[in-house]
């Protein structure tokens, strides 16, 4: 067996090649891209006979997605993803000098594969359906994230020069598209006061009660109010205005993306599995699914999964002293989806409620107890994806119909 240490850098790979003995047999560094693939394959072939199979080279690395960790582990290698934190500590275990360079940093991720591989995390490889549906969903996430920053901005400009437009566009929110047209349109208090109710109307086109809300907007925004002087309020106005073209544009592209994100996870095998589950849709369900991936042999349990997830609690115990603490550690946009799809399976499956409910009453956090149904929520889709089922509410719950009767 090889155990390759490969300490990556944005255009080369600093490689470390060691026996099973620990011996490092060659120091190299390579360049990003298919040359340096190519030159990895010939490395390994120097040092392999020819009946070795390619599972038998091991490859440590400090991250796991990329065309580089791709091309291994489509080459049939057994690469392994560590955090940096990790292969920092095991650093710290070989050399206690404080040094630190990429060769030895390749050499520490070699003589951690070969000391440790049976507690570090081997990349299985997710179906090309499931990496365009990771692509997609995460560049619909971020572009949501970017709305609400974007948005925030607005909001604290407006509240400087224009608080009547915030108690004005309140019930509508700041990034609907009827509110950026009359704010493009009267971004100054000076000019909303003067917006007729045909106006107004007329960017209201599609909602309800249209009149009413004309209106009571048009009342807020005539409202007596502090400001600034013209010179400044003129200034905000600008401001306002870039702020309104980009939600505006952002708006456009989340709706495209939505759209690319609804194609992409229709075509995975396993869609209406994830839609079947408590608070999962469309969207929900193609962010965990993309998060999750689909690799067959990646969770061995459905406590793996959990722990992935970041849903299960950690417990530390020193002599008489026992705590349970969260996860700090984990896949942020995994747990802000777990998290949504517990506040809304909360609202439409009464099991889940009856569980939610039964937390509450021992006095358990809002945040906890979702944390806590997130966590079985993610047992019950890891049954289901094993066996190949659907959500059942009566076989997902019955323990504790059970156990109640007991």
């Amino acid at each position: 067996m090889l155990f390759v240490g490969d300490d990556w850098a944005e255009d080369h790979h600093d490689i470390e090649v060691q026996d099973e003995h620990g011996r490092a047999v060659k120091r190299i560094q390579l360049s990003e891209g298919m040359a340096g693939m190519a030159r990895f394959h010939a490395l390994v072939a120097e040092f392999l006979p020819e009946d070795a199979e390619p599972a038998d080279v091991l490859v440590c690395i400090e991250t796991d997605r990329g065309p580089w960790v791709r091309a291994l582990v489509a080459a049939g290698y057994r690469v392994f993803a560590v955090n940096p934190k990790q292969a920092a500590r095991h650093r710290e275990i070989i050399s206690n000098s404080g040094a630190k360079s990429d060769k030895g940093d390749a050499h520490g991720l070699a003589d951690m594969v070969r000391t440790r591989r049976h507690q570090l995390p081997q990349v299985a490889g997710d179906s090309d359906v499931a990496e365009a549906v990771k692509v997609v969903t995460r560049a619909h996430q971020t572009l949501l994230w970017e709305r609400t920053r974007h948005m925030l901005r607005l909001r604290s400009a407006l509240r400087d020069y224009f608080p009547a437009a915030l108690e004005a566009f309140k019930p509508l929110g700041l990034t609907s598209p009827a509110v950026l047209r009359l704010l493009a349109k009267a971004p100054t208090a000076a000019t909303a006061a003067k917006l007729t109710v045909s106006q107004i109307s007329a960017a209201l086109k599609g909602h309800r009660n249209i009149p009413g809300k004309a209106a009571a907007i048009q009342q807020a925004l005539r409202t007596q109010q502090l400001g600034q002087a013209e010179l400044v309020a003129a200034a905000y106005a600008s401001t306002v205005r870039a702020l309104v073209a980009v939600i505006t544009t952002l708006n456009t592209e989340i709706n495209n993306l939505e759209g690319e994100v609804e194609a992409h996870f229709g075509r995975h095998p396993d869609a209406e599995i994830y839609l079947s589950q408590p608070g999962l849709g469309v969207v929900l369900g193609a962010r965990v699914l993309a998060e999750f991936g689909d690799a067959k042999n990646r969770y061995a349990s459905a406590k793996a999964r959990k722990n992935y997830a970041g849903t299960s609690p950690i417990t530390r115990q020193s002599g008489k002293t026992k705590t349970v603490h969260a996860r700090f550690v984990h896949n942020d946009r995994l747990v802000d989806a777990l998290h949504l799809q517990a506040s809304c399976a909360i609202l439409h499956d009464c099991e889940v409620r009856a569980y939610y409910d039964e937390l509450r009453a021992r006095d358990v956090g809002h945040n906890a107890a979702l944390r806590q149904v997130g966590n079985r929520l993610v047992g019950i889709l890891h049954g289901c994806l094993k066996t190949g089922t659907h959500y059942d509410q009566t076989t997902a719950w019955h323990h504790r119909h059970d156990t109640q009767a007991a």
